[in-house]
């Protein structure tokens, strides 16, 4: 199918880029800046996006990519650092700017471009960056300026190359879709051939091709993600398959039953495994959040192979998504975050051999095409919930105690939203218990307890999110249940922090 390539060039608002053009039901694929030359020159590339970057183009140490690139007759969209890079590598001139710019800015549009098309005179657009292009190469034209920029948009019709100093592909941007929409259709003449049915299809070829005939083992933990790994995998292979869902002691309220109900009636063959008291042993005396994420990999990656080697399987199948491999730092220019078990929490050598069908795909496609596998909405709508499960959610030493403390509180909290049809409206809503305590009055006596912070987010895709703003009497009730059913807390603290700067999680 058409596709859109994405060029990473370390930019924060990189995977942003794609998550656009798919939503206009185009393909988009994020590959390395320094990307084969037969990768981009594919009959099925359309267009080329080079994304923002933290980067100086004039820095040595700087990401490129081959001046080659701008021969292959491939319409090119260069966005921040993207657009610098092409000014710098076909002879312009990049300084650093008098002062930066950052936040919203006005643009004023000099000349109609297909690419400005639509846009009004002046617009409100996002701009993060401090130097500017000072002069452009031969057959090149400026399209739109600022008051710090004076090129802040050009284009060489002929070559159908174009760049802009701002960011069309956040929400700050007024009508950064439109621009995008432009390059895409306008320019690149990209037909939409992405959505739910094409998405299954190609993920169903490929597991025919991954794994065949050779039988295989999945990790379920009940989340949509596995999940859907899971029935996808299983319409194909089917007894070859294996579920294996591994109850941790860590796992939600009630989760295990749960589990036990809704893939009963699903014709997956599927082992539950009870190792808690090995997952809290292998924890025991480990208060780092990196640590623990390997203890976990590590365990789960034994468990696996013994339950691979009673099935006769070779493969292991993931529900890794795209999320995870960013935060686990395996794309290109990505910092690392955190190791997320499925990914860098794993051991370098394995018996298995690794295999994710849904390692391309943001959370909302595959809630998307969960539903077309018409999967009960319990698994679709729930919460996301971390791989290593509430060990993340306890700040120091994992105990069975602790978790069983933030199990109860994050059960009340989830069930306090649903009373009030909140739970559907946010992303994730959670429990986070503090190594510290504080002086409480309970009973009218002093109490010396622990405190539970309260995490409730909005997100799309899980790479940005917000606080949720919960209704304080709302709060008052999560707080007051707490407090009044679990003996060990005295207090309850509300987390107000974005990602960026935070994260979902604590730890």
């Amino acid at each position: 199918m058409d596709k859109i390539v994405i060029l990473d060039f370390g930019g924060q608002y990189c995977h942003l880029i794609s998550r656009r053009v798919r939503d206009f039901g185009v393909y988009s694929e994020v590959l390395p800046s320094n990307a084969k030359k037969d990768l981009l020159k594919s009959p099925d590339v359309k267009g080329l996006i080079f994304s923002g970057g933290a980067a100086s183009v004039y820095d040595a140490s700087s990401p490129s990519c081959s001046k080659e690139i701008f021969g292959y007759g491939v319409p090119i969209l260069g966005i921040c650092y993207g657009h610098q890079l092409i000014a710098h590598l076909n002879g312009g001139k990049v300084i650093p700017g008098e002062s930066g710019e950052y936040g919203i800015t006005e643009l004023r549009i000099l000349k109609r471009s297909i690419l400005l098309n639509g846009l009004k005179n002046t617009e409100k657009v996002w701009m993060n960056h401090k130097d500017v292009v000072k002069e452009l190469p031969g057959n090149y034209s400026i399209t739109a300026s600022t008051n710090n920029s004076r090129i802040a948009g050009f284009e060489n019709e002929k070559m159908k190359i174009y760049g802009v100093q701002f960011h069309p592909e956040v929400t700050h941007t007024e009508n950064g879709n439109k621009v995008l929409e432009n390059f895409v259709f306008g320019i690149c003449g990209a037909k939409k051939e992405w959505s739910n049915s094409a998405i299954i299809k190609n993920i169903a070829d490929e597991i025919r091709r991954e794994i065949g005939n050779k039988k295989a083992i999945i990790g379920l933990s009940g989340g949509v993600d596995s999940s859907t790994a899971a029935i996808l995998a299983n319409n194909i292979i089917g007894r070859n398959l294996t579920a294996v869902y591994v109850d941790t002691g860590m796992m939600r309220y009630k989760e295990t039953e749960s589990v036990e109900r809704i893939f009963s009636k699903f014709n997956l063959n599927l082992k539950i495994i009870r190792a808690q008291d090995r997952f809290f042993e292998a924890l025991k005396g480990i208060t780092e959040p990196e640590e623990k994420r390997k203890a976990i990999g590590r365990l789960f990656a034994d468990i696996f192979d013994e339950a691979a080697r009673e099935a006769g399987a070779e493969i292991l199948v993931q529900g890794t998504i795209y999320s995870d491999r960013i935060e686990s730092g395996v794309t290109p220019h990505s910092s690392k975050i955190k190791s997320h078990h499925n990914v860098g929490g794993l051991p370098d050598k394995m018996r298995l051999r690794v295999y994710e069908p849904l390692r391309e795909l943001y959370k909302d496609e595959v809630r998307r095409i969960s539903k077309e596998l018409v999967m009960p909405d319990e698994i679709i709508d729930r919460h996301v919930f971390p791989g290593p499960g509430l060990a993340v959610r306890i700040i120091g030493e994992v105990t069975p105690e602790k978790a069983e403390i933030v199990r109860k509180a994050s059960f009340i909290i989830e069930e306090e939203l649903k009373k009030t049809n909140l739970y559907s409206k946010v992303w994730m809503a959670f429990a986070v218990l503090l190594p510290i305590r504080s002086v409480g009055i309970q009973g009218d006596e002093r109490s010396y307890k622990h405190p539970i912070v309260v995490r409730i987010v909005e997100s799309k895709d899980a790479m940005t999110a917000n606080f949720a703003k919960i209704p304080y009497e709302i709060l008052e009730k999560i707080s007051t249940r707490i407090t009044n059913e679990i003996s060990s807390i005295n207090r309850v603290v509300y987390d107000i922090s974005n990602k960026p700067p935070s994260t979902m999680e604590w730890e």
